[in-house]
């Protein structure tokens, strides 16, 4: 039984393996599909995360469950570990979940069904790094030598989290930009803390991301303005003209327009957001097949 859980359980080579596949995928491989059950379990809101998985297993040819946290036991108070007991007891061989807490899958593992996380917490989001090396190597060939900021709420992002680590042992030079309020030291690991302004016309990828006021614990935005925030730590016109010809801009999204990025840069000429997007489902693909083991 396979666990797709967190990039750390992945060998470098073996991660970016699974990336390369996404893109064989992509351009047409052939993929062993079958009717095993899988059911998404979805206890924070998702759009592009949940469809993507959605759209990948129906093209797999899976049983495919979607399991309502708003109509469920949960709201009787259902445990985590009691509802995984009972998808694999109502014949679900791999389920898909998205949790409010970091390390959720901890003591699910010996249930007997495989887990697959797309999204804990603060945590990990192993998915969504997964297509963003796709969208990286599909572009540059490669991610040693590449140098990629990235931008935002560091400490609340997930996505952020599983990038630094697999983007650092694969090459990467990496800046962290962002208000000292948003910065986690943990970050140091992977590479440097810079302002915006200091690494903008040197990167190659320039990786923003939302502000997560729903995980900030107190009702403090650092901020004073949205306007305020894109001036001094988003991208604007401005600092879009200073990026290299050939770098590229990138976001997990939801997009905040005119917050951490202006609105008409979103589908500019430089961005690869909508392509993240395409990306997910074949990256999603790819990790479905890696957890079947086939």
């Amino acid at each position: 039984m396979r666990h797709f859980l967190e990039v750390e359980q992945f060998k470098s080579e073996e991660f970016i393996g699974l990336a390369e596949r996404g893109i064989e995928i992509k351009n047409g491989a052939s993929l062993n599909k079958n009717g095993k059950s899988i059911v998404n379990m979805f206890f924070e809101s998702s759009t592009r995360t949940k469809m993507s998985f959605e759209v990948a297993e129906k093209q797999m040819d899976f049983h495919t469950y979607n399991f309502d946290v708003t109509t469920s036991a949960v709201n009787k108070g259902e445990s985590l570990y009691d509802s995984i007991l009972t998808m694999k007891a109502l014949g679900m061989d791999i389920a898909v979940i998205r949790h409010q807490n970091n390390a959720y899958y901890k003591d699910l593992l010996d249930i007997g069904i495989s887990i697959v996380n797309a999204g804990s917490g603060s945590g990990e989001h192993p998915s969504q790094c997964l297509l963003d090396l796709m969208t990286i190597v599909e572009e540059f060939g490669s991610i040693q030598g590449r140098k990629i900021a990235i931008v935002g709420d560091l400490k609340h992002s997930r996505v952020a989290r599983s990038n630094a680590k697999i983007l650092h042992e694969l090459g990467a030079t990496l800046y962290f930009c962002s208000p000292e309020e948003y910065y986690d030291d943990d970050f140091e690991n992977y590479g440097t803390y810079q302002m915006i302004d200091e690494v903008i016309s040197e990167v190659d990828v320039l990786m923003m991301l939302r502000i997560q006021f729903e995980r900030h614990t107190s009702k403090a935005r650092y901020i004073d303005t949205e306007a305020a925030y894109l001036r001094d730590y988003g991208l604007n016109q401005k600092r879009y003209q200073q990026l290299k010809k050939d770098a590229i801009i990138m976001h997990p999204a939801p997009v905040n327009r005119d917050v951490e990025i202006e609105s008409s840069l979103v589908e500019s000429e430089k961005s690869r957001i909508v392509r993240q997007m395409e990306n997910g489902v074949f990256a999603r693909m790819a990790i479905l097949e890696w957890v079947k083991g086939e």
